[in-house]
């Protein structure tokens, strides 16, 4: 159960009111909800010095009072430098929310159960809601977890990425379990979830039967597989799209090296390394690779063989325009989208079951999905002509 939950369940049992335990919040998850509208639209985290090059930046923000059925909020609506920020959360000039079956449904996706729901109803309406009730009243977002997991997708993505995040999730007990996320990018540069599972532990194998299901539904082709250091999942990428490619994430085999190699030699190393992948063309960028594999043979053999066993994937990218160098050989980008995921359960200390999790993760990603979907990633707009062409060349 979430600290949130665990507040209203002791507020009924005390018999106490629950209108400012809802009302906080509320308060809280909308002003959340519009700093992360804000930093999907900057395309940067706060305080992120990719920031300080971007054309636009972060204004503050202004207040506006918002009437709910369990009492008034403040809302602090986030505005950006160049004024193009345009907040979904809100309806403009709209000052309160008083439906019902609304409230009901947005706590269901928040990963509340219904029995939860029907008991805090209770208290505050003094109106019974038995949970098959509050359950028919939420059939809309089962089904749209449904639809999610069942949706036709594209044939073609120049990209996909692969990446776990752990949730804690109650079963007979609470243990931590690993959400396994697929991310892609079409030729055309619209980014989505693809879709998501949850599995005991992270495992390539998983991937395996998740890419099966995706080709089920209609993923035809893939150029570039983007993934960790995890243990056979470049094997089971290439399996399962022949026509791929892989590419390690340079800031993975970064952190491994930084392990390999003493805080007194960890800046010269690093910074050799980073050349590696920094080189303007993939000839420069092997000819550093050699340096480096001279340069440190001898001192530091493990930093050599780590290179050496990822080699078929160090490079990969420069098969690639230029332009989009920067979002394919790191996998910052589902990174990014499994932090944010992280900062918005840290207030639970517990998903009660999977369908909750399920629940809250599934429109979590439909949001990101929808925000998207008329946004072109950055460098893919220009190159949509040549991404094409090398699916036609293969």
């Amino acid at each position: 159960m979430s600290n949130f939950t665990t507040e209203l369940m002791s507020a009924l049992f005390k018999g106490e009111g629950v209108e400012e335990i809802m009302r906080l919040e509320l308060e809280s998850a909308m002003n959340e909800l519009l700093k992360v509208e804000l930093t999907s639209f900057l395309d940067y985290e706060k305080h992120d010095p990719r920031g300080y090059n971007s054309g636009n930046s972060r204004n503050g923000f202004y207040v506006r009072q918002l009437k709910t059925c369990f009492g008034e909020i403040s809302v602090e609506i986030p505005r950006d430098r160049n004024g193009e920020f345009k907040q979904q959360l809100i309806p403009s000039h709209q000052r309160s929310t008083q439906d019902l079956e609304n409230m009901v449904i947005q706590m269901y996706r928040r990963g509340i159960t219904t029995a939860e729901i029907a008991e805090l109803i209770e208290k505050m309406y003094g109106a019974h809601y038995t949970p098959q009730t509050i359950s028919n009243m939420t059939k809309v977002v089962h089904d749209q977890v449904e639809r999610f997991h069942k949706r036709p997708l594209n044939a073609r993505y120049s990209v996909i990425y692969c990446d776990a995040t752990v949730l804690s999730v109650r079963r007979d007990s609470v243990a931590k379990e690993a959400l396994h996320i697929v991310l892609g990018i079409t030729p055309e540069g619209q980014k989505e979830v693809i879709d998501y599972r949850l599995f005991p532990s992270e495992s390539s194998e998983n991937y395996r039967e998740m890419f099966k299901d995706l080709k089920d539904r209609g993923i035809e082709e893939v150029l570039l597989c983007v993934s960790d250091g995890l243990k056979g999942l470049k094997n089971v990428c290439l399996e399962s799209f022949p026509m791929a490619s892989h590419q390690a994430c340079w800031v993975h085999l970064q952190r491994n090296v930084s392990r390999l190699v003493r805080a007194s030699d960890k800046r010269r190393v690093m910074q050799d390394v980073k050349l590696i992948y920094q080189a303007s063309t993939l000839q420069e960028a092997r000819q550093q690779l050699e340096v480096v594999l001279k340069k440190y043979m001898k001192v530091y053999p493990k930093v050599i063989q780590l290179l050496e066993n990822n080699e078929e994937s160090l490079f990969s990218f420069y098969d690639f325009p230029q332009e989009i160098h920067p979002s394919i050989y790191t996998t910052n980008l589902i990174e990014g989208l499994n932090k944010q995921l992280k900062r918005d359960t840290k207030r639970k200390e517990q998903f009660p079951n999977e369908d909750s999790l399920d629940r809250f993760v599934c429109m979590k990603f439909l949001d990101y999905n929808q925000r998207f979907y008329e946004r072109i990633h950055k460098g893919f707009g220009v190159v949509t002509a040549e991404l094409n062409q090398m699916f036609k060349s293969e």
